[in-house]
């Protein structure tokens, strides 16, 4: 048997009693020898923690009988970075450039839910320009499809289907222009901002998406060719990484999963915001929440986001020239973002009003942007449909320019409870489909 180079535990357990080895590379082989006398394979083996660049994200301690999984662990904590306790020393609009950078594959969510929820402390969320949604629904789809696919992708290279991956990526980049064209990152955008958006479009910023996005639709057309039939696919697949009804809803549970199980719960429908309400949509559902019909249902609402993705570009060729920040001068961000060769800056008009015709203007915007502004003292809870299911920020404000408390409900961290019931009982292999179904992005999950 080949097994990872990282640090395995050996049992061996006897009338004498129980027996723990430790073993580092070549010393594998002793307890092989021991384990073939007792006539047993009982093993404890540590699945990571490992990545491509170096550092742990997420350690799965697996106990097995032979290749039967008896336990599953699952250790988290290698990726916390303090994201949620930096904020508390950041003005209230510095904190999307923190929250973006949890769950790196859908980093729009964070925005857009932390804005919301500092939106709802100022009591200004029927304030918000309806571009500004818009924009926020647009930003919103196109990630979702861009985390779905890579979830499925990277899942099937793990199986060993590496087309799957190089389809993956080929997507996403159409996904990132789009993102880098409207906010000038590619990802960690920061663009979404209490009260708005940073920035309008581009000219011609929906014509280039719509000119992409036939590619995008081909792609996951392509994807699920090469897997929903595919006969290696589903008996890797169907009645695999089974989670009951009834365990997803006593874990909390949400999106894709539980969704897969046959309900469609999805908030852009029970509890819409953004204006989610204004577009037609359908919520994919299935009648089991196995392996096979959890990635049918993500490919089923990444057809569901062009859907509502098409009916937001029309919507923004109706509302163009209109705002895409509050009103509130005290609220909104005092310049809007300039994309030139030169990287990104504030628009050179409001650099020549500030610095050369209103000394009032300077100052509103020297405090604007280095004090920042004060939120009412209170606290609130915001919830959003994220890919991987609900998310929710829960602010606390004691009335001043940043946050008493700020803390995110990532709702990988919640599927990962889940791991153990998928997995226990079943064969070692099919431990990386369950693994895959989950799909935790581990910055979410430790922020």
């Amino acid at each position: 048997m080949t097994m990872p180079r990282a640090t395995r535990a050996a049992t061996e357990e006897s009338m004498a009693g129980a027996k723990t080895y430790e073993a580092v590379g070549g010393d594998w082989g002793d307890i092989a020898k021991d384990a073939e006398a007792l006539g047993e394979e009982h093993i404890v083996v540590n699945l990571g923690p490992v990545h491509p660049s170096t550092h742990g994200v997420l350690r799965v301690q697996v106990e097995l009988d032979g290749e039967r999984v008896n336990e599953v662990r699952a250790a988290t904590g290698f990726l916390h970075t303090g994201i949620e306790k930096n904020m508390e020393y950041r003005t209230w609009t510095q904190g999307v450039t923190f929250c973006t950078r949890m769950d790196y594959v859908a980093p729009i969510f964070q925005e857009v839910a932390y804005c919301q929820a500092v939106e709802k402390l100022l009591g200004i969320e029927d304030q918000i320009p309806e571009r500004a949604q818009a924009i926020r629904v647009l930003l919103l789809e196109l990630t979702r499809i861009s985390s779905h696919i890579v979830g499925i992708g990277s899942g099937g290279n793990e199986l060993g289907a590496t087309t799957m991956l190089t389809l993956t990526f080929r997507l996403r980049e159409d996904v990132l222009r789009i993102l880098e064209d409207i906010t000038g990152l590619r990802m960690n955008n920061a663009f979404i901002r209490p009260g708005g958006v940073l920035d309008d479009l581009p000219e011609g910023g929906t014509d280039y998406i719509r000119e992409l996005l036939p590619g995008i639709r081909n792609t996951i057309s392509e994807m699920q060719d090469l897997t929903l039939g595919n006969p290696i696919f589903k008996k890797r697949h169907v009645d695999v990484a089974v989670s009951p009804l009834s365990s997803l809803m006593a874990l909390g549970m949400t999106g894709p999963s539980i969704r897969a199980a046959g309900v469609p719960w999805d908030l852009r429908k029970t509890q819409p915001n953004s204006g989610y309400d204004l577009y037609e949509f359908d919520v994919p559902v299935a009648d089991k929440s196995d392996g096979y019909n959890r990635i049918k249902v993500k490919f089923e609402e990444c057809y569901q986001s062009i859907r509502i993705i098409y009916q937001v570009l029309d919507h923004l060729d109706k509302t163009k020239g209109q705002p895409v920040m509050v009103e509130d001068k005290k609220i909104a961000w005092p310049a809007q973002l300039s994309i030139a060769a030169d990287g990104q800056g504030t628009t050179p008009e409001h650099v020549q009003h500030i610095m050369t015709e209103s000394m009032e203007s300077l100052i509103h915007h020297f405090k604007l942007v280095t004090e920042g502004f004060r939120v009412p003292a209170g606290q609130v809870y915001q919830l959003i449909e994220h890919p991987k299911g609900v998310l929710g920020v829960h602010l606390v404000s004691s009335g001043g320019t940043r946050p008493y408390r700020a803390h995110f409900r990532d709702p990988g961290f919640n599927n990962l409870q889940s791991l153990a019931i998928m997995s226990e009982g079943g064969l070692l292999a099919d431990l990386i489909i369950a693994l895959a179904a989950v799909d935790p992005v581990m910055g979410g999950v430790d922020r």
